[in-house]
């Protein structure tokens, strides 16, 4: 297979943290294009009251419980993909947390360390390993990493004043940008193209967290959920000709 699929057989779409907020957004627009939506979340009743909503736009989505952190779990959820669908075409590694608000790297506990980059980064890692042998078998897939710029080593070394803030959040961003460009090009011959993409300060419970300390001048102003979204949708659709290995904000490239 070559990547092209009939109309009968959408492609289908898993988007981790797919509940609520931004990944919600991400499932829906890509539910709008067709595609077969498993919106991944660790509780099953939040999980099925999202795709309810979903549902009654008539949208094909289903809820798929994982747990990122737990290696296990994902292990289960692949498998359970592999069973019911044989396939995978797009994978949203959307899930995240953020332990240490406003936390010097000088102050922070290991153990926020940890359990960050066990869902920011670990998460993804597992995913991805889990998703790529199922995009491998017919030769196609999108992967996008949702990232931040406050991972980027642009920001980190200060050039917009965002001092001393979230450091367990920031690094576990700039890891999962160096995960992204590894991938990127281990599949580079598989039909696979892998992106990371910065929604910007979305209006979402972790957009407003992640912007609770003082703001510099020149950072850009809050985006709605849906804009929020879009950037990954587009990545997450991309054409044969489309880019890979990238770090993309407003669809433009972002600096690493």
């Amino acid at each position: 297979m070559n990547g092209k699929m009939e109309q009968t057989n959408p492609r289908i779409a898993f988007v981790t943290g797919g509940n609520r907020g931004i990944g919600k957004e991400i499932a829906r627009q890509l539910a709008l294009k067709g595609l077969h939506v498993l919106v991944g979340c660790r509780d099953e009743d939040k999980g099925r009251r999202a795709i309810e909503e979903m549902r009654q736009e008539g949208l094909a989505v289903e809820a798929q419980v994982v747990d990122v952190s737990e290696a296990e779990s994902v292990r289960q959820m692949a498998e359970k993909v592999k069973q019911h669908y044989g396939r995978l075409d797009v994978l949203v590694n959307n899930a995240g947390i953020i332990l240490d608000h406003g936390v010097s790297v000088l102050d922070v506990e290991e153990s926020v360390m940890r359990e960050t980059f066990e869902t920011n980064y670990f998460g993804a890692l597992r995913m991805i390993q889990a998703a790529v042998p199922l995009m491998k078998k017919h030769q196609y897939g999108r992967i996008v990493n949702l990232s931040s710029g406050l991972g980027s080593f642009e920001i980190l070394q200060g050039l917009l004043g965002l001092k001393g803030s979230s450091s367990a959040y920031r690094i576990s961003k700039t890891m999962l940008n160096a995960l992204t460009c590894l991938v990127a090009q281990d599949v580079a011959e598989m039909g696979i193209k892998v992106n990371a993409a910065c929604p910007g300060r979305v209006q979402t419970d972790m957009g407003k967290a992640t912007a609770s300390h003082k703001v510099p001048e020149g950072v850009p102003s809050p985006v709605t959920v849906a804009e929020g979204a879009d950037t990954a949708v587009w990545l997450a659709t991309l054409d044969e000709e489309g880019p890979s290995g990238g770090f993309f904000r407003d669809r433009k490239r972002a600096a690493w």
